[in-house]
């Protein structure tokens, strides 16, 4: 069976990383769970509510991850995911998240996102002169690290596959498989 890797951590996404774990389950791949450290991560709901000018965050689920980052070998995997929520601005910071982005990136491997995890492939320069989308505050970011933003449910840009979050899941789901199996899927 072949296996993707999610790279997560405390106040990842609640919604973007249950629903890979499952979407990707059901699809026939085995999926391990990378974070900081082996052990519990504290997941996060971001929702919407009437008045607030931004999005409120709530505690969620919590998951164990597989695996602490320093223990990830990437030749195991045929791609990697990194969900939404503040984990990835923490996580964009590890050395070892660079050694394994640098894996998939440079194997043009499937790499997935989801709203705030286009942060990770930005800080690590390896979305120049790409097309993404994120959350859509996070365009002056993306901009600034030389992607092209664009507001829309999935953004495919050869290997690297990308939505503004949770409400765009299934699109994106549908996106991420394809690309795993090498079908055509453009957008």
């Amino acid at each position: 069976m072949e296996r993707v890797l999610m790279l997560a951590g405390d106040a990842a996404e609640e919604l973007e990383v249950y629903y890979i774990l499952y979407r990707l389950r059901e699809a026939g791949y085995a999926v391990d769970v990378a974070a900081p450290k082996r052990g519990l991560m504290r997941l996060v709901v971001h929702d919407f509510e009437e008045g607030w000018d931004t999005y409120v965050e709530r505690p969620g689920r919590n998951l164990a991850a597989d695996l602490a980052f320093s223990e990830v070998e990437p030749e195991a995997y045929v791609g990697v995911v990194v969900p939404g929520g503040r984990a990835p601005e923490v996580i964009r910071m590890d050395a070892d998240v660079r050694r394994i982005m640098a894996h998939f990136d440079e194997r043009n491997l499937p790499i997935g996102t989801l709203c705030h995890g286009p942060q990770v492939p930005a800080a690590l320069g390896m979305l120049r002169g790409r097309r993404s989308t994120a959350f859509p505050p996070l365009a002056p970011d993306l901009e600034a690290a030389g992607a092209t933003f664009e507001d829309a449910a999935v953004v495919i840009d050869g290997n690297m596959v990308s939505s503004r979050g949770w409400p765009d899941l299934a699109e994106w789901g549908g996106a991420f498989v394809g690309l795993l199996e090498g079908a055509a899927v453009t957008s």
